[in-house]
């Protein structure tokens, strides 16, 4: 893969990530009032809360991850593994452009 090509699919998974509508709604505190709310759909909204805070902090850490291969784009150095320097295979940045390791120093 081309940096040019890397680039386009960071910038674009990056805008993928920040268009997206992760429910803040479901993210909120859960109301604990057993009179308008019953034990099994509080339990289900609990579920739906824990569910969006960690799609939310998986989105977060994609954006870092994201962030930081365009750093390395911009310096230089992408494609080539940020531990021991080796070049990254091709193959794991056709998949993952973001990737920071080779597969060795994943290990």
């Amino acid at each position: 893969m081309t940096p040019e090509k890397a680039r386009a699919r960071l910038i674009a998974r990056r805008e993928e990530i920040l268009d997206g509508d992760i429910n803040a709604d479901a993210r909120d505190t859960v109301e604990l009032d057993q009179t308008s709310v019953g034990r099994l759909s509080r339990m289900d909204a609990l579920q739906g809360q824990a569910m969006a805070q960690a799609a939310r902090r998986r989105a977060e850490a994609d954006l870092k991850r994201i962030e930081t291969a365009l750093a390395r784009l911009d310096a230089g150095e992408w494609g080539r593994c940020t531990d021991c320097g080796d070049e990254i295979a091709p193959r794991r940045l056709e998949i993952d452009p973001a990737i920071a390791l080779c597969r060795e120093c994943a290990r």
